[in-house]
C-alpha cells in the first residue's frame, strides 16, 4: 500500500470514546506511515474542535459515546459546512439495519463492525481516501476551468467596452480634436458618484460607461457638428438626433457598462426641469447616472474650447450653474458637486487637454 502517493500527507481524525479502541486503530493505521497522520480523541466536543481547526481527508467516528453520539457529531460537522466534507467511516458494534441507515442518512460513507479486522480497517481506509482525494483533484480542476472561464469572460467583456469607448473617443475627436474630453467626463462622473455614496462598484461602471455619451455624434453630419454659429432650427433637430443614434449603437449588449452607457446615452440632454430631450423627462424620472453626466458633461464642455466658443472661465461657469440649478441640473448632484469644487477642477486640470 506504500506505493500509493496519493496517500502522502493525509491527515485523519479517529474518534471514539474507548481508549482501547484507539490504541487499536492507532497500531493499524501507524503501519501506514508516513502516508496517514492521525489525531485520536476520546471526547467527542473536543474532535468537534479539531474539525473545525483542520483539514481532514477520513474520519473514523464511533456512534454509541456518551454526551454526544456519533450522530450528533455528523450533525456538528454538517453544521460547519465544508466545501468538501471527508468521508465518514462509521465504527460500530450495532450491526443493524436502523444504525446503519441512520448514519448514511446523516452523512456517513462506510461502516466498519467491532471488533476490527485488521485488513478490513486498511482496505476501507485507502478506499474512501482515495475516493475523497480524487473529488478533491476534480474539485481544484473544476475550480481552476471556472477560473480560466470567468477569467476568458472578462477578457471578452473588457475587449468589447474597449472597441466601443474607441468608437466614442473617434466621435470627440470629430468636434474637440482631442481624445481628453471623454476621459474627464468618465473620471468627474465617477467622482460625483463617490461622492454621493453610491456603491463603488457602480461608480466602476459609471467611470466606464460615461465616456460614450456622444458616440451617436458619429451620425451627425460634419456640417452641422462643426458649424461655427448657431444651428437652426432644421438643425438643431438633426443634432439632436445623436442620443438616439448612440442609444441604438449601445442597445441589446448584456455588458453592464454597455447597457449604461445606453441609458446615458439617450437621456444625457433631459433637464431637471422636464424641458430636455428626446423624451422631456422630469426631475428623478432621468435616470441617477444620466443626471450625473449631464453635470460633468457640461461642466467639461464649458470650461474646455470648442471650434464654437472659447473656454468659460470658472468664475462664469460657477455663475451659469447657480442660475440653472434647479432648471437643467439636478440641485442635490450640483450641491455635491459644489462641494468639492476644487477637488473636481483638479482633476479636470489633471487631465487637461
Amino acid at each position: 500500500m506504500h506505493d500509493l502517493e496519493v496517500l502522502e500527507n493525509t491527515k485523519i481524525l479517529v474518534i471514539d470514546d474507548e481508549i482501547v479502541n484507539l490504541m487499536i486503530l492507532e497500531e493499524l493505521l501507524g503501519e501506514e506511515e508516513p502516508y496517514y497522520h492521525v489525531d485520536y480523541e476520546s471526547c467527542p466536543r473536543q474532535a468537534i474542535e479539531l474539525y473545525k481547526l483542520n483539514t481532514y481527508h477520513l474520519v473514523l467516528l464511533d456512534i454509541s459515546m456518551p454526551d454526544i453520539d456519533g450522530f450528533g457529531v455528523l450533525a456538528a460537522f454538517k453544521e460547519i459546512n465544508l466545501e468538501l466534507m471527508p468521508p465518514v467511516l462509521v465504527l460500530t458494534s450495532l450491526n443493524n439495519r436502523d444504525t446503519k441507515l441512520q448514519a448514511l442518512q446523516k452523512g456517513a460513507k462506510d461502516f466498519l463492525t467491532k471488533p476490527f479486522d485488521h485488513d478490513e480497517v486498511l482496505y476501507r481506509v485507502r478506499n474512501l481516501i482515495e475516493l475523497h482525494q480524487s473529488k478533491l483533484a476534480l474539485n481544484d480542476a473544476n475550480s481552476h476551468l471556472e477560473a480560466k472561464v470567468m477569467q476568458r469572460t472578462r477578457e471578452l467583456e473588457l475587449a468589447k467596452i474597449e472597441v466601443v469607448q474607441r468608437l466614442a473617443t473617434a466621435a470627440d475627436y470629430r468636434d474637440t480634436e482631442t481624445s481628453a474630453h471623454t476621459l474627464r467626463v468618465g473620471l468627474v462622473s465617477e467622482f460625483i458618484g463617490l461622492s454621493l455614496g453610491l456603491d463603488a462598484d457602480y461608480c466602476t461602471i459609471l467611470r466606464q460607461a460615461a465616456p460614450m455619451h456622444d458616440i451617436g455624434k458619429l451620425g451627425i453630419p460634419d456640417s452641422i457638428l462643426l458649424k461655427n454659429g448657431k444651428l437652426t432650427d432644421e438643425e438643431m433637430t438633426i443634432m439632436r438626433e445623436h442620443v438616439l443614434i448612440g442609444a441604438n449603437i449601445l442597445k441589446g449588449s448584456p455588458s453592464k457598462v454597455l447597457n449604461e452607457a445606453c441609458i446615458i446615452t439617450e437621456h444625457h440632454h433631459e433637464r431637471w426641469d422636464g424641458l430636455g430631450y428626446p423624451k422631456g423627462l422630469k426631475g428623478e424620472d432621468i435616470p441617477l447616472s444620466a443626471r450625473i453626466v449631464i453635470l460633468a458633461d457640461i461642466f467639461d464642455a464649458l470650461s474646455n474650447a470648442r471650434p464654437y466658443k472659447a473656454a468659460w472661465s470658472y468664475e462664469k461657469i460657477l455663475a451659469y450653474f447657480s442660475e440653472e440649478n434647479g432648471k437643467i441640473f439636478d440641485p442635490q448632484i450640483m450641491a455635491v458637486f459644489l462641494d468639492n469644487w476644487n477637488e473636481i477642477c483638479l482633476l479636470k486640470e489633471k487631465y487637461n487637454d
